[in-house]
């Protein structure tokens, strides 16, 4: 059943109407983000709220005189909570399906849970310019996973449309206001402001700010708020454009900035008494520790929002994990990447991943002196990878600087060879030993040598970092071929 905050007993006649909010769910490449640019676009009031990116985004638009709100939730599947939640936030759903290539294994599961979470929903057929306005196959792909569409034994009302050039999407918000009014939305102006946690970040300059989504009550600047992990109070509140406001009303999505520490994302708020959290509800979204293992990957993970956090952690959780290493996350935390990460990184032989954040030039100065191997990106997957490369030996903490072997010299002398080659990973050192790798990196190395002397053109260096070409005088018994990889270990 879907989930609704606890409402006093009131007078029907004090009830207000309020507008719905409405969530876009569909598979990756279906169009979702499309739709919600389109309307977006074509809004006076939600075109400046900016682009939608991976973390749960809300905004108010304007149809006909009535006001909607929409949830956008991620595509992937790294992002289901978040799905989840936005559906469990929402009043209504629209299910988008691609009209030419019907339903995949994400819409099953926006299915799954549309009707976990008991929302009403919409199907729109998107990418009808494709199709010629032709949408049987997905309406036949539809009804064989379980959904009756209206007309076919059913009662899910659904509409045709094109989000990149516009034909339906009037009709299908038509069918969105209809649908609210059916579902007779209505809240209480008298009681305290309450509704739902979407996302939570710390800004280094304005301190926590969480986007929340307001569904009863009315939300005042200075008001005393509280989740079950957080406390505090509305100091800072501003609409979806970043407005500031001394209130606002359901269904209206906000920034409240005045939270002590981070809330979850997908708990319940409503009026806190200033005492804090509620007893025993365990530590909020900011920072969770584990302790260090020996012969497992160490890692420090930092994300830009709780949300992204979340999604990062499940992700790296299922990466394949090849030489019988264990994954070892010793700290989670939301926020960029700080010479306190650095420190910690630098205690517990961890490797940093952060993902939709920043490394502050304290840390990366540190993290440079100290070897220590933080990797960023806006990209899960490509986090996921990283890590993927670090049980392959390819990358990470033991490994301080590698050298792709690019030109032979001299090799005359077996024990003194001069070769030529790229900085491939970290900093390459003089002075240093080095392994000799022979085929993909993270392959038994032939054998050990020790670096004499490095040059880059004609001057002599003490190191190089990634993507130099440089020349190095080495003292090993392995004959070096070109290919050849030469590590540098910690």
């Amino acid at each position: 059943m879907k989930k609704e905050i606890p409402q006093k007993s009131i007078p029907p006649q004090a009830l207000v109407a309020r507008p719905p909010i409405v969530v876009v769910m569909g598979h990756v490449d279906h169009g979702k983000t499309t739709l919600l640019d389109y309307i977006r676009r074509t809004n006076i009031a939600a075109r400046e709220a900016g682009g939608i990116t991976q973390a749960t985004a809300a905004y108010e638009i304007v149809h006909n005189g009535r006001r909607i709100t929409f949830i956008d939730t991620p595509g992937h599947e790294a992002f289901t909570a978040m799905r989840s939640r936005g559906a469990q936030v929402a009043d209504l759903a629209i299910l988008v399906v691609a009209a030419d290539e019907g339903v995949k294994p994400q819409t099953k599961e926006a299915i799954r849970i549309i009707e976990e979470s008991g929302t009403p929903f919409i199907v729109a057929f998107n990418k009808i310019d494709k199709t010629g306005g032709i949408i049987d196959k997905a309406r036949n792909d539809l009804m064989a996973a379980g959904v009756l569409l209206e007309g076919f034994g059913g009662q899910v009302s659904y509409h045709g449309i094109s989000a990149k050039t516009g034909e339906g999407v009037g009709e299908l918000l038509d069918l969105v206001v209809l649908a609210a009014d059916l579902e007779n939305l209505q809240y209480d102006p008298s009681a305290p402001a309450s509704g739902f946690v979407l996302e939570a970040k710390r800004d280094p300059k304005r301190g926590i700010e969480v986007s929340v989504i307001v569904k009863n009550g009315v939300l005042k600047r200075g008001d005393p708020i509280a989740t079950k992990t957080a406390s505090g109070k509305a100091k800072i509140l501003e609409d979806f454009l970043g407005k500031t406001a001394p209130e606002l009303s359901p269904s209206s999505p906000a920034i409240i900035i005045g939270f002590e520490t981070i809330p979850n994302v997908g708990e319940e708020f409503g009026p806190g008494s200033g005492s804090g959290p509620v007893a025993g509800a365990g530590n909020a979204g900011g920072r969770r520790f584990a302790q260090p293992k020996a012969n497992a990957l160490n890692l420090i993970l930092k994300a830009g929002d709780a949300g992204s956090l979340e999604a990062l952690s499940t992700v790296l959780h299922g990466v394949d994990r090849k030489g019988g290493k264990e994954l070892n996350i010793i700290e989670e935390g939301v926020g960029d990447v700080t010479d306190g990460d650095v420190r910690h990184a630098l205690a517990t032989k961890a490797a940093i991943i952060g993902f939709k954040n920043r490394v502050e030039r304290g840390a990366k100065v540190l993290a440079d002196a100290q070897d220590i191997s933080i990797i960023t990106s806006d990209i899960v997957y490509d986090l996921a990878n990283a890590v993927e490369e670090f049980f392959t030996g390819t990358r990470g903490p033991a490994m301080a600087g590698e050298l792709e072997v690019l030109a032979l010299f001299n090799q005359e002398k077996l024990e003194k060879q001069l070769i030529g080659g790229r900085v491939g990973h970290g900093t390459f050192r003089g002075k240093a030993s080095f392994d000799v790798v022979r085929g993909p990196l993270g392959t038994a190395p032939l054998g050990q040598g020790k670096i004499l002397g490095l040059r880059e053109r004609k001057d002599e260096i003490t190191s190089a970092e990634e993507g130099k070409e440089i020349g190095v005088l080495i003292d090993t018994p392995v004959t070096i071929q070109v290919g050849d990889h030469l590590v540098i270990r910690k």
